[in-house]
């Protein structure tokens, strides 16, 4: 390198010491911006073959990769393309690729999705069974992992024993928040009302799983020993394995299942179904909001073992506390990443947790991947006028569409 060529580079270097602030705020524009921004400075550098003190400028342009950079959450159809720049999304293909960022930020923060290493056999024991009207009930565990066996509940209808040639639909049924008796929840007639859709369904003629939720009442499987780094990865991954499970056995329909929760399992539904495409329909009851909107912005949810941040949730995002714009993905992305399966999202009106009119900004985002996919009419969004709660109407309104979807 020569000697001018040299200083101007030290000189370069120092100058960006002196504006380093002025790029960060500037950084503040380029976030939904292009992915390679250019900056424009003139540095001052020796004339050669001139007296000590002559000094002329020189355009200088600097180019920062901007790679990065955070893609906006309300306009799904643009992506990067292979050189880092924003360009529209006009196909399929150009979609995917928008897709796999998505699914790149959710693993930023969630951590890495295992591969076959946590695979093993499942090892499904029966702990015990109870006859209910219409359906056989098991209390199961299976091995999600080497060293981390899942309980679950697995409801079995009748008609398997009087039809056994017939396969019957299955769906996994995310337990809400519950620390007392978890995912029993769900199948116990006893528990909150509104709650137990895996024993409606199973009257209703469906198999359906319902493993617990990681550190949840009775289940305390050490996430730190097991390699993981948020409780959401670990759900999604129990589930997946459950999934794995209901295809295993003889009496199920492995062609495509449903997925359903309310609150915490409204959420835990949408992640699991962002990874794992076996899942045709997914119903959403309370379990969503922008993390903007979340709590209305209040920064105190965002402090370590709070809200979203907790242990069994995604620690990582305490990391994002005061600028909860740059968190590498939301429900705007998830929600577009799941086109075009089916999905039922209800959002009552006077939920406490999250917003309606954010839901509806979700939907308004991700529908326009679902009308590039040719199925606008994939996306529902309901408003019942309640509170946190999952009322009967909007539960019927998820049983047809499990109907519609799962049994053509």
């Amino acid at each position: 390198m020569s000697e001018w060529k040299k200083a101007f580079s030290l000189v370069a270097c120092i100058s960006l010491v002196v504006v380093g602030d002025w790029i960060a705020e500037t950084n503040q524009k380029w976030r939904t911006g292009a992915g390679r921004s250019s900056l424009l400075f003139q540095a001052p550098v020796a004339k050669q073959a001139s007296t000590a003190k002559a000094i002329h400028t020189i355009d200088v342009t600097l180019v920062v990769d901007a790679s990065h950079a955070r893609l906006p959450r309300e306009n799904l159809l643009v992506f990067r393309d292979e050189r880092g720049k924003s360009s529209p999304v006009e196909s399929p293909g150009d979609w995917s690729k928008r897709r796999q960022s998505i699914l790149d930020g959710m693993q930023s923060v969630m951590g890495r999705m295992p591969g076959a290493e946590k695979r093993c056999a499942l090892d499904m024991r029966v702990v015990e069974a109870v006859q209910r009207p219409g359906y056989l009930e098991q209390l199961i565990t299976y091995q999600a992992e080497p060293g981390s066996r899942v309980p679950a509940y697995l409801l079995i209808p009748d008609s398997v024993r009087q039809t056994p040639e017939r396969k019957l639909p299955a769906v996994l049924c995310l337990h809400p928040t519950d620390n007392r008796i978890g995912h029993r929840v769900v199948v116990d007639s006893d528990a909150k009302p509104n709650r137990q859709y895996a024993s409606e369904l199973a009257k209703r003629g469906y198999v359906t799983l319902s493993p617990s939720y990681p550190l949840l009442a009775d289940y305390q499987p050490d996430l730190k020993a097991l390699g993981w780094e948020s409780g959401t990865l670990k759900a999604v991954w129990d589930n997946r394995r459950g999934l794995d499970l209901l295809e295993s056995l003889p009496y199920v329909d492995a062609r495509g299942f449903g997925c359903i929760g309310h609150s915490l399992g409204g959420h835990n539904a949408v992640y699991t179904a962002v990874f794992e495409d076996r899942i045709k329909a997914v119903v959403s009851s309370c379990g969503l909001d922008s993390y903007l909107d979340y709590y209305g912005g209040d920064a105190a949810r965002w402090r370590p073992e709070q809200g979203w941040c907790q242990t069994r949730y995604m620690p990582r995002l305490a990391d994002y506390r005061g600028r909860l714009e740059q968190i590498p993905f939301d429900f705007h992305e998830m929600i577009g990443a799941l086109a075009p399966r089916h999905v039922l999202i209800s959002a009552p009106l006077h939920d406490g947790n999250f917003q309606a009119a954010s839901v509806d900004r979700i939907a308004k985002a991700a529908r326009a991947v679902y009308t590039l996919l040719g199925h606008p009419d994939h996306l529902r969004v309901e408003h019942p006028d309640c509170d946190h709660d999952f009322p009967v109407a909007i539960r019927q309104q998820a049983y047809q569409l499990f109907d519609q979807v799962l049994q053509p």
